[in-house]
């Protein structure tokens, strides 16, 4: 009995470990060791509030192609902002929305659409580049249905619910305008719709084995159509194919708080080993090839500039200029990287 269950662990560690090795170059600890630090710098003071206008925590940003900049703000209310290239504040979206209460990501698609993800209200708002809504992918919960919940609750359910959410997280789009939701705190899957709204299908449900999820809290999509999603909860990245299908994990990255895939004929994937919003621990970022090898990391946690405080998202619409917003700091950081030319 005792050689079996010996073997058998044996054998389990081979499995676990057999990603990180195959992904990313090395067990994971010494891959973040041996990762070459990217150069970077942070222009200071880029978004500009109009007088008594405050931040708050800026827990969502995305660019436009016209490098316009949108933050998605829990403050004294939810609030959607709008800056243009040069930081100047332009205007306020969806201000009084029924679909705010509780902002956690916003993505702007290849047709400068907005779309607000809020899982307070467990609603996806989408507004046109004219600000007026298009479309809503979820329903808010009617208060009646909430007295018996405490406030900010968010126990899992595993509900899987065609057209509602469970404090949903994130929003990316296939080539095709297919539309993909991380669903996030109570359901743990990825849902699929058309490009018009429509179900066509859940992955996912609640573990830690391959294709399940424990809070996939961000997700990006490249131009083939793959899903790449942060299972934060088991500390490491999952890619799934456009119907939902596992395909690999990279296990040498951290806990990804926020993951962002650039455009263009060669693409990046950039994620954050944030630190926690009680701790100063980690708070890197690491800037992949889409088979998840490490190219080089930037940051660390911090109060200062060119240091992090929660990354909760990063834009990375330019491969080398990216946007991230801070959740502990209050902030969005416009940062300019200098990688090696070869990278």
């Amino acid at each position: 009995m005792m050689r079996r269950v010996s073997v058998g662990l044996v054998v389990g560690l081979l499995l676990c470990a057999g990603p990180a090795f195959t992904q990313g170059g090395g067990a994971p600890a010494k891959a973040r060791a041996t990762t070459p630090e990217i150069p970077f710098e942070s222009v200071p003071n880029f978004l500009k509030l109009p007088a008594g206008l405050y931040m708050g925590e800026a827990v969502g940003v995305a660019t436009n192609s016209k490098a316009h900049v949108f933050v998605f703000v829990r403050s004294g209310e939810t609030r959607l902002f709008e800056f243009d290239q040069n930081g100047g504040f332009v205007r306020e979206l969806g201000s009084g929305s029924y679909g705010f209460a509780f902002a956690h990501a916003v993505r702007v698609d290849k047709d400068d659409n907005i779309w607000a993800v809020d899982e307070g209200t467990n609603v996806i708002t989408k507004f046109g580049p004219d600000g007026r809504i298009l479309m809503v992918l979820g329903k808010r919960p009617d208060p009646l249905e909430q007295l018996s919940l405490m406030p900010g609750a968010g126990q899992y359910s595993g509900a899987s619910k065609p057209y509602s959410f469970h404090r949903e997280t994130d929003i990316g789009w296939d080539p095709q305008g297919n539309i993909f939701v991380s669903d996030g705190y109570g359901d743990s899957r990825v849902v699929k719709y058309d490009r018009s709204g429509r179900f066509i299908k859940s992955a996912g449900t609640r573990g830690s084995e391959r294709g399940q999820l424990n809070l996939p809290h961000t997700m990006a999509t490249d131009a083939n159509g793959n899903v790449y999603v942060g299972d934060r909860g088991n500390k490491r990245l999952q890619v799934f194919d456009n119907n939902g299908t596992f395909k690999t994990e990279f296990l040498n990255v951290g806990a990804p708080w926020a993951i962002c895939v650039s455009p263009g004929p060669h693409q990046y994937l950039y994620s954050s080993n944030s630190n926690g919003t009680g701790n100063m621990e980690n708070g890197e970022i690491y800037k992949m090839e889409l088979d998840g090898r490490i190219l080089g990391k930037f940051g660390t946690a911090g109060k200062l500039i060119k240091e992090f405080g929660s990354v909760h998202e990063i834009d990375c619409r330019n491969a080398n200029e990216l946007y991230v917003g801070e959740i502990t700091n209050w902030r969005v950081q416009k940062l300019s990287l200098h990688p090696n030319p070869s990278k």
